[in-house]
């Protein structure tokens, strides 16, 4: 009897306390606005969006991990890791205020250290909060920097590769960036890339390019003329792993590029997946066409192509549109991949393949399938491509070049041989295989 009247007491506390708690709240939301309900929602949804994107950063480190040889496992997830504090301090630094500052239509010079009010950057119309808004682009800004990681793997010094990532969140990408997204001349123009085919992806595979380029290839990796030796990577597992996650986080790449918790996010998240799953299935189609077998390698990388390519249009295709694009950059991947080892340009994951090849066609996806497609859009995205590419090739050149002839950017061929994560970590990956010679 005790017993309940105990629990018959609870319940009338507990309906008191949700009867209180809904007047409050009623009251609290009589008193908002509709604009600040809707200012709210934005900031929550694109700060949800911002985390998707952070948290690529696992994916691009399984995929990169997965396809490359374990004795340099150890070196691959700490680039991936520190690359993207390296990005936030760089870009808190330096790179917002050029990327977003008021300027001029080449470049921003205002706001250093993010002091400025948000009124002070070019943001354009929306109803993001400045650490908001900051935390969605440095997220870009990571990415863009752990394009180059995959590229140069395997043989990079782990020094050199930081001071690069420092000077590509903190001047490279921002500048090429405020040309599209911070008043520049491109946007003035009509350039379209709405999430950033070519502001994050094709600048981070011109920048990965060069830095491959410099470096050369790996130990062995091209004996003669037509004559390629293979190196597989030691985890397929993990490189799959990698890959859903990034699947996973692209809804937040794309979605999130609204700005705006609005009716066009669920649009977007559809047209970014079934780019994705045609990306997918086109390169399986096609690697078994070409090699005999649906590689799985070129099923990973298929998917990671469809979702470069939708990004610049995904709010402006249709369903059908946002297939056919990912479908032919599932097929780019394919071809492209043997055509960089035809050209003896070693990339030990496909990142020029996925990022820079499939980053150019969907923006030029844009003049040709999108809501926006003409003959006068497709010269307007031809130009700002080959801004863009003149711009990152120069720039990034030159710090790779100085890089080389100051410190240098290549580890010695007995380091190399050994494996990053001896030579650079002193450390191995897996322990049960310490006692077995390094792949």
């Amino acid at each position: 009897m005790q017993l309940s009247k105990k629990y018959s007491s609870l319940g009338l506390v507990s309906a008191a306390f949700v009867i209180w708690l809904s007047l409050s709240l009623s009251a609290s939301a009589q008193s908002l606005s509709a604009a600040d309900v809707q200012a709210t929602l934005d900031n929550v949804w694109v700060t949800v969006a911002a985390v998707l994107v952070i948290f690529m950063n696992a994916g691009f480190a399984m995929v990169e991990a997965g396809f490359c040889r374990r004795k340099n496992s150890i070196n691959i997830l700490a680039k991936n890791l520190i690359v993207f504090a390296l990005a936030s301090l760089a870009f808190w630094a330096t790179g917002f205020a050029l990327m977003f500052g008021a300027g001029n239509t080449w470049i921003g010079n205002s706001g250093w250290f993010l002091t400025d009010t948000v009124d002070n950057y070019m943001l354009g119309d929306i109803n993001l909060t400045l650490p908001t808004f900051f935390l969605f682009q440095t997220a870009f800004a990571g990415t863009a920097a752990t394009i180059v990681s995959g590229t140069v793997a395997e043989r990079i010094r782990f020094r050199a590769f930081l001071i690069f990532s420092v000077v590509m969140t903190g001047l490279v990408y921002p500048i090429t960036g405020h040309w599209i997204w911070g008043g520049g001349w491109l946007g003035n123009l009509g350039f379209i890339d709405f999430a950033g085919s070519t502001v994050v992806h094709s600048v981070g595979g011109w920048a990965a390019l060069m830095g491959a380029i410099l470096l050369g290839p790996r130990l062995n990796r091209y004996q003669g003329v037509g004559t390629l030796n293979p190196m597989p990577g030691h985890s397929l597992s993990l490189a799959t792993l990698g890959c859903l996650i990034l699947w996973i986080g692209w809804f937040g790449f794309n979605a999130g590029s609204t700005l705006a918790a609005d009716i066009t996010v669920p649009y977007i998240a559809v047209t970014t997946n079934l780019a994705a799953a045609a990306g997918l299935l086109s390169s399986l189609v096609v690697a078994r066409i070409r090699f005999g077998t649906p590689d799985l390698s070129f099923g990973i990388n298929g998917v990671l192509g469809g979702l470069v390519a939708i990004t610049a249009s995904c709010n402006a295709v249709s369903y059908v549109n946002a297939i056919l694009i990912g479908a032919i950059a599932g097929v780019l991947v394919v071809f492209s991949v043997n055509l960089f080892d035809q050209l003896q340009v070693d990339d030990p994951v496909g990142a020029l393949s996925v990022h820079l090849v499939c980053g150019i066609w969907g923006t030029l996806a844009v003049g040709i399938l999108s809501q926006q497609a003409s003959f006068i859009q497709f010269t307007i995205q031809l130009c700002g491509l080959i801004a863009i590419a003149v711009a990152t090739l120069l720039v990034s050149g030159l710090v790779w070049w100085g890089l080389k002839q100051f410190g240098g950017i290549r580890v010695s061929a007995q380091e190399e041989e050994a494996g990053l994560d001896l030579s650079e970590h002193a450390n191995v990956a897996y322990l049960g295989f310490l006692n077995t010679p390094p792949r």
